[in-house]
């Protein structure tokens, strides 16, 4: 059977996943138990692993690895202020607890610098280098699904090529985050977590292609901090400045 999702198709699905999940937690702040606010979030579990399956593609492919690694810098420094300013989170990290302080983009950066690290030819002792990539991956703990986007990612790339083993480590990972999440968050959003599996069939169909509309390379760049900024806007007349997560 012919795969019919390109690159911008699935990246397309991840956006609407995105927003769907976003714009549920301006609706339903604070992780109810409403069942319509679970099944929103759980449409949201669509837009991580996508993220995480096109950073290892993206790694693979990119032509200059260090302009690649620059630009995820750049888009998590501008991501940190529109989410923090759209869910109510105080610009300065850990002022206001210890997790969700940043966006998920900080760890895609980390992933992608870290497995840089690993394959670059640096000329530093190797114990060094692994204890650098440790405190590394341990500096995403605090952001949008902490430092296991980072693992997720590692995992996902060691085993390219192969979705099956690519899923298996992600869900592994995974289940760490809801378990954590379940115990010391809230128990729903632990539980949703697991629903990240429901991306399967969609990376299945994908044909290994971009597809012909470029452009949307960068739209992918603008629309994450842009509807951010919206939400953040809509929180503030809706609810006032006050947090949504918790």
């Amino acid at each position: 059977m012919n795969k019919k999702l390109n690159s911008n198709h699935l990246k397309i699905i991840a956006i609407i996943a995105m927003t769907i999940d976003h714009f549920s937690d301006l609706i339903f702040p604070g992780f109810p138990t409403n069942p319509l606010a679970v099944f929103l979030h759980i449409i949201g579990r669509l837009t991580a692993p996508i993220m995480w399956f096109f950073i290892c593609e993206g790694y693979s492919h990119t032509h200059n690895v260090k302009k690649y690694i620059f630009r995820l810098f750049i888009f998590s420094i501008i991501s940190h202020f529109a989410y923090c300013f759209a869910f109510g989170i105080n610009y300065i990290p850990f002022s206001s607890g210890i997790f969700n302080q940043t966006s998920v983009m900080y760890p895609l950066f980390i992933a992608v610098l870290v497995m840089w690290l690993r394959e670059a030819d640096l000329k530093i002792n190797k114990c060094l280098k692994q204890i650098l990539i440790f405190v590394l991956i341990w500096s995403a703990f605090p952001s949008d699904w902490s430092c296991i986007a980072v693992l997720a990612v590692l995992g996902m790339y060691r085993h390219r090529g192969n979705l099956k083993k690519q899923m298996l480590i992600m869900m592994l990972w995974v289940s760490l985050y809801g378990i954590v999440s379940f115990f010391f968050v809230n128990k729903v959003y632990g539980i949703i977590q697991l629903f990240v599996i429901l991306v399967y069939p969609f990376l299945k169909q994908y044909n290994g292609e971009r597809g012909k509309a470029k452009w949307l390379k960068w739209f992918f760049y603008i629309y994450y901090p842009a509807h951010l900024i919206i939400i953040g806007i809509l929180r503030i007349l809706l609810c006032g400045n006050v947090p949504l997560l918790f």
